[in-house]
């Protein structure tokens, strides 16, 4: 397998890494979360600008024909600063599920729009209950002449309080936890009978509680074929574990860099704390880690586009676990190393602490997928 980039790929990751380093400070990012928006226009607007929000789009459709491993290199570089910004919720999710299985209709109509920054959309999908089982869904779409009526709650949608459209999931025949029988539908966020609960959450991205009771929505707002959702689900949740280790990746390199910078300052004894062996150590281990984790998040990227589902299922579980584990171990040994200033809000490392631990939860844990590979390991050899 080939790890490096491409020359054009170098070029835009240098051009993102500058942008947030340069327009996205610190400050800047606090001040985004506690305005309670959640996003910030003119940091969207610029992502637009420079072609990220249609990257992997194709051509057709103001996109660039970019595959996951240039979204890797975007939500690297959105790691590192730690930008809030829906781009994992609106492109990657959303904007990949309508690439992927929606009409030509729908694909004209939603992704110049997305790749312009003019909309903004959300996955409706995990439910109270389901944990990390992508086929338990309890919300029905009932058909009602020429029209379906949506109700249910959707838990944990991420950035779907900023969305003017939701990507929903329900129920049209079967029983719950049955992966045959689920449809998606494109929900107005406005419409009647939609309720959006919509909060902050420990790392400062924003997610929502959704209610829908009897939502009316017309057939052409189907995605796909009736009743045959979940294998695009299941890609498209896999496209957004892939993205989000390449955010890890980048969280890990901004937490080794910040605790670097610390021990080379603080003193102890006289001495900057980095000058003793024990903290270079630690300090080579949580390199180390980052690297590993590299490694795996460019092997998911890699496999995330592949149509082979067992294969792509794979190298994606291998890499949320390996990555998990990463994230936790660097995050740890950054918040002390730190010592009791790494939990406080002032510091960078508290927030690069909070995001990975969120990173690790979403979409299964290191504990979850390590369960998948195995299981997976065990029906090859059975």
């Amino acid at each position: 397998m080939n790890f490096d980039l491409t020359e054009e790929q170098q070029m835009l990751s240098d051009s993102l890494r500058r942008f947030v380093t340069n327009e996205y400070s610190f400050e800047k990012r606090g001040n985004i979360i506690h305005s309670g928006y959640g996003t910030d226009a003119a940091t969207w607007s610029a992502l637009a600008e420079m072609g990220l929000l249609g990257f992997t789009f194709p051509e057709d459709y103001d996109g660039l024909g970019g595959n996951a491993i240039d979204t890797l290199v975007v939500m690297e570089n959105l790691g590192r600063g730690l930008v809030v910004e829906p781009y994992l919720a609106t492109v990657v999710l959303a904007g990949g599920l309508i690439r992927d299985a929606g009409n030509e209709a729908q694909k004209a109509d939603i992704l110049p729009g997305i790749a312009s920054g003019e909309r903004l959309l959300a996955l409706a999908h995990s439910e109270p209950g389901a944990r990390y089982n992508l086929s338990h869904v309890r919300t029905s779409a009932r058909k009602d002449g020429d029209r379906f009526l949506i109700s249910g709650q959707k838990t944990a949608v991420l950035h779907g309080g900023q969305a003017s459209q939701l990507i929903v999931s329900a129920r049209t025949r079967g029983d719950v936890n049955e992966e045959a029988g689920l449809s998606l539908f494109l929900v107005d966020r406005h419409a009647n009978g939609v309720t959006v609960d919509d909060f902050a959450t420990h790392d400062g991205h924003r997610t929502a509680e959704i209610r829908f009771n009897k939502v009316a929505v017309s057939a052409d707002n189907l995605i796909g074929t009736l009743g045959e959702a979940f294998p695009i689900i299941e890609k498209t949740v896999d496209l957004g574990i892939a993205a989000l280790c390449a955010e890890a990746v980048g969280a890990m390199e901004a937490m080794n860099a910040a605790t670097l910078e610390y021990i080379k300052t603080r003193k102890q004894f006289g001495v900057p704390i980095g000058k003793f062996q024990a903290l270079q150590h630690r300090m080579a281990d949580m390199f180390i880690h980052t690297e590993q984790a590299r490694t795996m998040a460019i092997l998911a990227a890699s496999e995330a586009d592949s149509g082979d589902r067992a294969r792509r299922r794979e190298a994606v579980s291998m890499a949320k676990t390996l990555v998990g584990q990463a994230a936790r171990f660097v995050g740890q040994e950054g918040v002390q190393l730190h010592g009791g200033m790494g939990v406080t809000d002032e510091m960078f490392a508290a927030h690069l602490f909070k995001r990975l631990t969120l990173i690790n939860l979403l979409f299964g844990d290191a504990d979850h997928h390590l369960a998948q590979v195995s299981d997976g390991l065990l029906a090859k050899t059975a």
